[in-house]
């Protein structure tokens, strides 16, 4: 199977800190990577950093066979580069970054249609395909804030579907939900999951990395500490570190 995403010995800095220390990470297609590990670890950064929201200090990053080719410091050489490969990206963030003066329909289509070219009707028709199938078809009219926080997720999940996307990062996706709406959401990704969809997820949410992801990656203070299948992470972890931050999560 093709790689889908793939790192190469990433590093990331801010000043002189250091976040991320040569990490490396495979994706291939249809592939579900968790990212777990502690709060300042590097988990949100990395996956910032596959596509440019953060620009990494040093390493390689290849999606779907191209290296996205960078200056000597680091920045993207080529401009276009980037945002054609943010389209094959879909990024969902732990807040929910719907527009708020916009309904639930026009969201969606917003880049589809301006980034796209898709015309208003055939992103409109996508658009009320993927409300439906969130569950949120009865609210396409709705603006953001007559939303739930789940709701409002779904529709931001249902909005990173309209590019039509080679795959899809989720960066702590339930994080900011109640614990009574976390389920809705995750229930979502779990039937991206059951398509075949390639994703890689930050989460807290141990038992769904354990139920759904086919690799499970816990970092340590910007470094892999330990990988491996998710029966095998969680069922017999070698690291003490991950041992220790299994009981402190369980």
């Amino acid at each position: 199977m093709a790689d889908a995403i793939r790192v190469e010995n990433l590093f990331k800095s801010f000043g002189r800190f250091e976040v991320l220390k040569g990490v490396s990470l495979t994706a291939r297609k249809g592939d579900v990577v968790a990212i777990i590990g502690g709060s300042g670890s590097g988990k949100s950064t990395m996956l910032r950093c596959i596509n440019y929201l953060e620009t990494p200090t040093a390493g390689k990053i290849i999606i779907d066979g191209e290296e996205i080719k960078r200056r000597a410091d680091g920045s993207p050489a080529e401009r276009r580069q980037i945002e054609r490969i943010r389209t094959q990206l879909a990024m969902v963030f732990q807040q929910f970054n719907l527009w708020t003066h916009r309904t639930l329909l026009e969201n969606i289509i917003e880049v589809p249609v301006h980034v796209l070219g898709q015309s208003r009707a055939q992103a409109t028709e996508r658009a009320v395909e993927l409300l439906q199938r969130v569950g949120l078809g009865d609210k396409m009219k709705s603006f953001p804030a007559q939303l739930s926080g789940g709701q409002q997720q779904r529709a931001a999940i249902a909005r990173a579907l309209a590019v039509d996307p080679k795959a899809m990062l989720f960066d702590e996706p339930t994080s900011a939900l109640d614990p009574e709406l976390v389920g809705e959401v995750l229930n979502v990704i779990r039937d991206l999951a059951a398509e075949g969809r390639t994703m890689i997820l930050v989460t807290h949410e141990m038992k769904f990395a354990r139920e759904v992801a086919t690799h499970v990656i816990y970092l340590y203070q910007g470094r892999i500490e330990e990988q491996g299948p998710p029966a095998e992470l969680f069922g017999d972890p070698k690291s003490e570190r991950l041992q220790q931050f299994l009981r402190t999560v369980a």
